[in-house]
Order: structure tokens, then sequence, then C-alpha cells
């Protein structure tokens, strides 16, 4: 169909003789304003002209563990879309039991002459992996940005979530609010996330906390938060918003309230978690910031700059809501 120019110039809040000069390839139109009709062009269903049809620049893999947990998504779609702004294709690589491991989905895509790989909570996040595997890629000058999960001696960009930071403001937040028994709930030991939210956990609150590893699901969270709450906790912490879900199911199951007996707090602020019930509160992962910063170091390194090779730590968000509240001995 050929584009109505009021259509276009309306869905991105532009002129018509704006739209025009995009279409002709014009110039004169900045650049955020050009990509801004050529979106448009896209949401409306209209094909963009020849001339601005461009070409991919390359193929970019991004591995992640799964897409049950939202979060993975989210991260998905702030790097796919930053790469496809850049002229890239990014090229989603799903893990799932049984399915195409990270070793595999990297070895076709260096087969495929991929320009770059982003991992996403990766190998490198399991302490026990070997991550040779990384320096080998970067031995063969192939990019790569490892997101949630630093190892040392990796030639490579990190970005992390500060997962000290967000148990800091957890659990500042539960002893404001008069809570003595803290719960833990978070994933297997192994992985470096996890060890660092225990390690600022057991800082903070010491003996008077209490642990427990499981999975990150809502059934891990579930069965965890049933432990802590058998234990005398009225708060939980979880590893993710799947787990606090499954943990306000938990105290639910047990005849109990939630915020009014237990108050949860989740992990990511995964799309949706507002409108749960009640509104859990939870620690709001930068997802768009790093999202946007490992877009711009890959691209940086495809470019053939020297790239940083260390972390870059980005800070969480507490997002309160209605899932925590005062313990039970201070409103009594």
């Amino acid at each position: 169909m050929t584009p109505r120019l009021a259509d276009v110039a309306v869905q991105a809040g532009v002129s018509e003789a704006t739209v025009s000069r995009v279409l002709n390839d014009k110039a004169g139109v900045s650049p955020a304003t050009r990509q801004a009709v050529l979106a448009a062009l896209d949401i409306l269903g209209y094909e963009r002209p020849p001339r601005l049809q461009q070409r991919s620049a390359g193929l970019i893999g991004l591995i992640i563990p799964e897409l049950d947990n939202p979060i993975f998504p989210a991260f998905a779609q702030v790097i796919e879309q930053g790469l496809s702004m850049a002229g890239f294709t990014a090229v989603l690589c799903t893990q799932a039991p049984g399915g195409m491991t990270e070793d595999a989905f990297t070895d076709v895509l260096t087969d495929r002459g991929a320009a770059g790989i982003v991992f996403v909570s990766g190998l490198h996040a399991d302490s026990t992996a070997d991550v040779e595997r990384y320096n080998r890629l970067a031995a063969r000058q192939l990019p790569i940005v490892l997101i949630n999960g630093y190892r040392p001696g990796v030639a490579a960009p990190f970005l992390s979530t500060d997962d000290r930071a967000a148990i800091r403001q957890s659990v500042s937040h539960l002893v404001s609010l008069g809570h003595e028994r803290i719960g833990l709930a978070v994933g297997p030991r192994r992985f470096v996330p996890v060890l660092r939210k225990l390690e600022a956990f057991t800082g903070i609150v010491g003996d008077a906390g209490r642990v427990e590893h499981t999975f990150f699901t809502v059934e891990g969270g579930r069965a965890a938060a049933a432990s802590l709450v058998a234990a005398g906790c009225t708060a939980v912490i979880c590893g993710s918003d799947l787990m606090a879900l499954g943990a306000i199911r938990a105290i639910r199951d047990r005849g109990l309230s939630v915020p009014g007996d237990v108050s949860v707090i989740g992990f990511d602020d995964s799309p949706l978690v507002a409108f749960t019930d009640p509104p859990l509160t939870t620690v709001r992962q930068p997802v768009p910031a790093m999202g946007v910063a490992a877009v711009r170091m890959l691209l940086d390194e495809i470019a053939g700059g020297p790239g940083p090779k260390s972390e870059f730590l980005f800070e969480p968000e507490l997002v309160v809501r209605g899932s925590t509240g005062p313990a039970r001995h201070v409103r009594g």
C-alpha cells in the first residue's frame, strides 16, 4: 500500500512535509525524526520504499536462558531494538530442557558468521562452569558482552545489576516496617548473583535471618516460602518475581495474608507485577539502561574499539507496592 502522509505524520508526531522528506530520502531531517517516521511506517503496516530498505549490517546472537521468566524477553526486546536501529539483525537463541545448549548455539552463530554475541545470565553466571569458552571467543576476536554474572579472568565487558544493593534496599525497607525475622529465598548457591545476594543478606541480617535455596520458579518460591514462614519469618525476600508469586501462594495456603501477616519482596520488576494481588513490591533491574549499554559496547567492539574488559554495576531501584507492610507486633 502507498503510505498516506497524514496517517504516518500523526503516528510519528511530525508534519506531513517531514514525512515526505523522509520517504523521498531528502536531507534536512534529524536521525531521530527519520527513525520515528520509519517506525510509524512499520507500525501502520506500510512497506518501506525500496530506497529506504536497509540491508542488515550483520547478525548478532542473543543467547538467553528461557522465555518463561518475563525478565528475559524484556532484555531481549531492548537489545534487539538497539541492534535493529544500528542496522544489525538479532538472532534470538532460547535454551530449553533437552534443547540446544549455550555452546551449541555459540557454534551455530560462529559458523554463520555472527558479528558478535550477547549472553544474558548464561554459563558465565555459574561459578562452577568453565569460562575458557568465552576466552576462546575473545581469542578469535569475536566481540561478546555478558550480562548478569561476573567472572574474573574473562576478557570481555560485563554488565550486572548490583545484587548487594538490591538486598540492602530490601532489608532496609523491611526493617523500617518493624520486621525482625526476615527470610531470603534464592536460587542455587553456585550462581554469581545468588552468591552476591547471600553475602549481603548474611552480612546485614546475620543469625536473625534464614535462607532457602530453591529454583527460580513459582514452584520454587512456594516451597521456599513455606519453610521460611514455618520458621517464623514475617517477611520474605525473593530472588525473582516468579518466586515471589509462589511465595504469596504459599503464605495464603497457610491461611495467612500478604502483607497483613507476611510481607513479600520480589526481584526484577517484571511486566504486570504491578497488577498482581496484591501489587508486588520488588527490586527493579534497570533493563533499558543495561540493554542500551550492552548494544553500545558490542557495537564499539565490532567497530574495532578496544572496549572495557571489566564489570559495570547498575543500581537497582526498590519499587514499593502493596505486598509489604508493617510487622504484626508493630501494628499491635
